[in-house]
């Protein structure tokens, strides 16, 4: 509280409303520099007393699904994630030898993805309808088999296509927010409700799960909106971890150039 009221900044994950008074208190605290000693004080105990009334209602409010059976949570979690307006996903699984990495900003209508499968990694940008994608070599190579045609492109050139549909369609996948967060935290896995904690400094409920190929656990927040943190796979064949950070950030991003239609490398 304290460094909040030096900086005057408001918590970000915080509604609007909360914002906004927290940044009353911040102008309060700056009419103090210049009041009395009397005055000063009380300055700065109202601005203090209206931080800590508006913590106790910003994200540090008990959600409930702590409470809740392990598919309650699980659902919880999974709309609450669907529903946002963006997110940061960072993560890596392996079997075996196979390994999959994944650093993904998604939001609504845009997105970038870097993804790595088999040793042959590509990006992949999305705007509106639209997906970008570009890689080595070896990632032309492979997608020119499946298309049926090689593919000669330009180096540093991107790959331009429809998102929903064609050439590039499976590939865009990993740039829509529902669809991947979906794909993320769908398991018919068997659960149970671990304990509770704290993951990066935000209160949390464990979900374990126990499926064919790996044992897990899924951390959701407890506060705040019951949105997915972590979740660690760390027995059986596969082992991996994939974190979700900046939760309704913005993500600023724009059309990539210099780029080519795909149908008219395939013609």
């Amino acid at each position: 509280m304290l460094a909040m009221m030096r900086s005057g900044g408001p918590c970000l994950s915080c509604p609007a409303r909360y914002r906004v008074r927290l940044g009353m208190a911040g102008a309060l605290r700056s009419q103090a520099r210049s009041a009395s000693p009397a005055r000063r004080a009380a300055l700065l105990l109202v601005a203090a007393l209206a931080i800590l009334t508006l913590l106790a209602g910003c994200g540090s409010s008990d959600n409930g699904v702590a409470s809740k059976s392990p598919k309650e949570i699980l659902q919880a979690s999974k709309a609450a994630a669907i529903s946002a307006n963006s997110v940061h996903v960072v993560g890596v699984s392996k079997v075996q030898r196979s390994s999959f990495t994944i650093d993904a900003h998604l939001a609504r209508d845009r997105a970038r993805s870097r993804i790595s499968l088999l040793g042959s990694g590509y990006e992949a940008i999305r705007i509106g309808g639209t997906v970008y994608v570009k890689g080595p070599p070896a990632f032309y190579t492979r997608l020119g088999a499946r298309l049926g045609k090689p593919l000669h492109v330009p180096r540093g050139t991107w790959l331009k296509a429809p998102a929903g549909s064609g050439p590039l369609g499976e590939l865009a996948a990993l740039t829509d927010l529902p669809k991947e967060l979906n794909r993320v935290l769908s398991t018919s896995a068997y659960l149970t409700k671990g304990v509770s904690t704290t993951i990066d400094g935000q209160k949390a409920i464990a979900l374990k799960e126990k499926a064919k190929l790996y044992e897990g656990v899924l951390y959701v927040a407890s506060t705040g909106k019951p949105y997915p943190l972590l979740f660690l796979k760390n027995g059986g064949r596969e082992r991996g971890r994939t974190s979700f950070t900046g939760w309704d950030q913005d993500v600023s991003l724009s059309a990539p150039s210099p780029s080519v239609g795909v149908d008219s490398l395939t013609r």
